[in-house]
């Protein structure tokens, strides 16, 4: 089976989210993530993954003001020293969780900005990241996200649309985030395009779909999937980013943990 980690935003949320950490080890996962760091102390985070032996597999450039509707600004010209003050930010955060990959959300389109303006500013921001973050050999990502239910109006919303930028980017260390969720939303066709990906893509989350809820609520065949996963020369992690139908423990049925 694939390495599965587990979203901490997302999973075990029936506690506190310092306390989530112990209760994702205690359910078998070695690897962590969660949307943001950046509202702890990276020495306080990093404390508890020390504390029960999980690695912190990946987590966001900060996304600009995420609770007034915001998700990320890197598509946005006028944002850009807001950008690059969050890639250094992130970088210290990475740097005290020992974590080798962060995530960059390209952000919402304005419906007056021109496609080729929103590319080239994320394009010039993606250089950007990947040249800081290669300095201390650690991955940037980024990620498709669906417009169609879960962020209408979000820049990068397929695989293609993901790939052109990473191609004209050309940073040896910039690599796609697949997620399988949002893929289904857009594009189905899994297996065929992770077999074709899979040499630019530098990690992987699921979620059913419809719901985005665990496997097994949905129309996805996890279990080919995951299979499918294995058979490919990927070594990275899959993620857990999904919301449990009812509880987290009661979510976990597909997840058999190796030790």
């Amino acid at each position: 089976m694939p390495r599965f980690a587990a979203n901490l935003t997302m999973l075990f949320n029936e506690q506190p989210f310092l306390d989530r950490f112990h209760a994702a080890a205690q359910a078998g996962f070695r690897g962590v993530e969660y949307l943001f760091p950046y509202d702890w102390e990276a020495s306080e985070l990093a404390g508890k993954l020390e504390q029960h032996g999980l690695e912190q597999v990946l987590f966001n450039l900060p996304p600009g003001d995420w609770e007034g509707g915001e998700r990320g600004i890197a598509c946005l010209p006028d944002r850009i020293e807001e950008f690059r003050e969050g890639v250094f930010e992130a970088l210290e955060y990475a740097k005290a969780l020992g974590c080798q990959r962060i995530n960059c959300l390209a952000g919402l389109q304005p419906a007056t900005m021109p496609d080729q303006v929103a590319f080239e500013t994320l394009v010039e921001n993606l250089r950007f990241a990947a040249d800081i973050l290669a300095a201390e050999d650690i991955m940037l990502t980024v990620e498709a996200i669906n417009s169609r239910i879960d962020m209408p109006g979000f820049f990068l919303d397929t695989s293609r649309a993901a790939m052109a930028a990473i191609e004209e980017a050309g940073r040896d260390n910039l690599r796609l985030q697949f997620d399988i969720y949002h893929m289904q939303v857009m594009e189905g066709d899994l297996c065929r395009s992770l077999s074709e990906l899979c040499p630019h893509i530098g990690h992987i989350q699921f979620a059913d779909n419809p719901g985005r809820h665990e496997p097994g609520t949905g129309e996805i065949r996890f279990d080919h999937v995951f299979a499918h996963i294995d058979s490919l020369d990927y070594d990275g992690w899959v993620s857990a980013e999904y919301r449990p139908l009812t509880d987290t423990k009661s979510s976990l049925g597909w997840f058999h943990p190796t030790r």
